[in-house]
């Protein structure tokens, strides 16, 4: 192995699948390029291992929740509850038990172009998904917390399927003809709501995009439209758009001005 150049053995470590005697081999090859090949291969699997263990545990948290092994376990949770424009989004998700994709956490701690890839594998492998959405006007008449709640209802109702239980993060909803838990910090904790929260984070984010091609000097492609300087820089100079949230201070500050 150690008379292979450099570049051969490069090749070996992209490989789908190596030989962990070719790796043991690997070990007592003394050249520098070999020795930060290893490095790099050690560190992928460690990452590779502790995203296994997470995963597991959030299946073991789930599976307390079931009955039996074939109920149907549902997640839902939200995405821009905070923000001082744009709708509240909610998604609902229900995941096949042998699902096993890696990397499905909280959105918000997984970078942009992850949360692409596994709303792919997500939206693709789920045995039903559904997401609301409840625009700015409606948040407003009905307040926020109302609205998220309205939004999970929603998508939760829209399912293919009737869950047995739904597990939604931090919110307690009534009303519905199956049981649902709430859970804190559940997308942490629940395989169905990291992925719920994914895909509602996915979705509000592109309805942000394109709104920012409607309203460019509010950056709403940047700022998502959570009340950052420049943004709320750019509503005291142009006030509040119709995607704008009047209940919100300092939307509601900047409205009154305006009917002044």
């Amino acid at each position: 192995m150690k008379t292979k150049p450099i570049h051969k053995i490069k090749e070996i470590f992209q490989s789908e699948h190596i030989d962990d005697k070719i790796i043991e081999q690997l070990r007592s090859d003394s050249r520098k390029g070999v020795q930060r090949l290893l490095a790099i291969h050690d560190k992928q699997k460690m990452k590779e291992e502790k995203l296994k263990k997470e995963l597991l545990l959030k299946k073991q948290f789930e599976d307390q929740f079931r009955l039996s092994e074939n109920d149907l376990l549902a997640g839902v949770d939200e995405a821009g509850r905070g923000p001082l424009a744009g709708p509240v989004v909610a998604a609902a998700v229900i995941l096949p038990r042998n699902f096993e994709y890696l990397g499905i956490d909280d959105s918000k701690q997984i970078s942009e172009v992850e949360r692409n890839i596994l709303f792919k594998q997500i939206t693709e492998n789920a045995i039903s998904y559904s997401i609301s959405i409840v625009q700015a006007q409606e948040i407003d008449q009905l307040n926020i917390f109302e609205a998220t709640k309205q939004a999970m209802t929603r998508a939760l109702e829209s399912l293919d399927f009737i869950p047995q239980i739904a597990l939604i993060d931090a919110v307690k909803l009534a009303g519905l003809n199956f049981p649902t838990q709430s859970i804190i910090k559940g997308d942490e904790k629940s395989l169905a709501i990291a992925s719920a929260s994914i895909l509602a984070k996915v979705t509000r984010d592109k309805i942000m995009e394109e709104l920012h091609k409607k309203y460019p000097e509010y950056n709403f492609n940047k700022n998502k439209g959570y009340g950052t300087k420049q943004h709320i820089t750019a509503l005291k100079k142009y006030g509040p758009t119709v995607e704008h949230r009047k209940s919100f201070s300092p939307v509601q500050m900047t409205f009154r001005k305006e009917l002044s």
